[in-house]
């Protein structure tokens, strides 16, 4: 951006970019954390009551946390 967009998004927002872009990528990380404790959870029952076998269920574990380091690979480096 440049200096002049800079200033007119601080005088329209009242913050920075940056810090608007960390609030975002935090949204997203906490959206994610609750979708990830949600599906787990909900896997972990499934499991608990014989309707999932164990594959099943470390898959929903593995493709969580696949996402998730995909996820901060983009969003933070």
């Amino acid at each position: 951006m440049t200096s002049a967009q800079i200033s007119a998004f601080q005088a329209n927002s009242g913050i920075t970019p940056a810090l608007m872009a960390t609030v975002l990528v935090g949204f997203v990380f906490a959206v994610l954390l609750l979708w990830g404790a949600w599906a787990i959870r909900t896997a972990y029952v499934g499991w608990a009551e014989n309707q999932l076998n164990q594959r099943q269920f470390l898959s929903v574990i593995v493709r969580f946390f696949a996402m998730y380091l995909v996820l901060t690979f983009f969003l933070i480096s």
